[in-house]
């Protein structure tokens, strides 16, 4: 916390990123506040709407302000995404540090299950199970989890074979330390910073993945507000009423781009040394 606190201080562009991702935080939260209308009611006969004073982002066929649906569409797209990152940062971080610190036949069956799941395209095995599942956001987070916690897994791992290689290690297991206290106390604050960096670069791609779930039917269901939904439902009339992707479009071009952006500076600050690896 004493670094992020002097990365604030001392990093320019880190702060910047940072005040806009809390930005986009907040108008999630203040959704029900700041949008003018119900994002699910339907008035047919404002139905394509163009974008004015009205309704600023237009009306869709269903006469549903599109503004108000792309503020909500924020909290089911950030809120999912975060839910995704934290998931698989967990998963794979702790199936990687078992895996690495008691090796044998544990590191032999974690590391041939995510061989067994890189082998696989990760979209469509993702596809696979979201649609075996059921299309709803929660299922498309569960199948992103499946397919994304290997990438963590072996980068936890490599991590532990390095550091449980170092003396104030081999001193603890000297000394009588338990594998908890030396995993909790010895070895986690070591790897921690790289997967943190590891998962803040990574929210950008996966909510594009999980907007393309949706997109393709297997996320979010109508009539929830949701970004990849809500360009499914505009690319029918994309020529006749063009603003129904654009808005949904550019609010997930700009919090990628943000948080991408954040993930790089949030490197910068966790990892000055540029010790961190890709």
């Amino acid at each position: 916390m004493e670094t992020i606190i002097n990365g604030f201080k001392t990093n320019r562009a880190f702060a910047v990123t940072s005040v806009l991702v809390l930005c986009l935080l907040l108008i999630a939260i203040a959704a029900p506040v700041i949008a003018p209308y119900d994002p699910t009611h339907a008035a047919m006969k404002d139905a394509f709407l163009e974008p004015g004073a009205q309704h600023l982002f237009g009306t869709d066929k269903l006469g549903r302000d599109c503004f108000s649906r792309v503020l909500y569409g924020a909290r089911a797209s950030l809120t999912g995404v975060l839910v995704l990152v934290a998931s698989v940062f967990v998963v794979g971080t702790t199936m990687g540090v078992v895996s690495g610190y008691f090796g044998g036949k544990v590191d032999m069956v974690i590391m041939r299950i995510s061989d067994m799941m890189i082998s696989f395209p990760g979209m469509i095995l993702a596809i696979a199970i979201a649609g075996i599942m059921g299309g709803s956001l929660v299922n498309a987070v569960f199948a992103l989890t499946i397919v994304s916690w290997t990438k963590y897994a072996r980068l936890s791992r490599s991590m532990v074979l390095k550091v449980k290689r170092r003396d104030f290690v081999e001193a603890a297991i000297v000394n009588g330390g338990t594998p908890g206290h030396i995993l909790w106390v010895h070895i986690l604050p070591n790897i921690l910073p790289m997967m943190v960096i590891t998962a803040a670069a990574d929210i950008g791609a996966l909510m594009m993945e999980l907007a393309g779930l949706s997109f393709l039917g297997f996320g979010s269901q109508p009539p929830a507000p949701e970004w990849g939904l809500m360009l499914n439902e505009g690319r029918q009339q994309l020529q006749t009423a063009p603003w129904l992707m654009f808005f949904p479009g550019l609010a997930i071009f700009v919090t990628v781009v943000v948080f991408n952006l954040w993930g790089d500076n949030l490197r910068d600050v966790l990892d000055p040394r540029g010790d961190v690896e890709d």
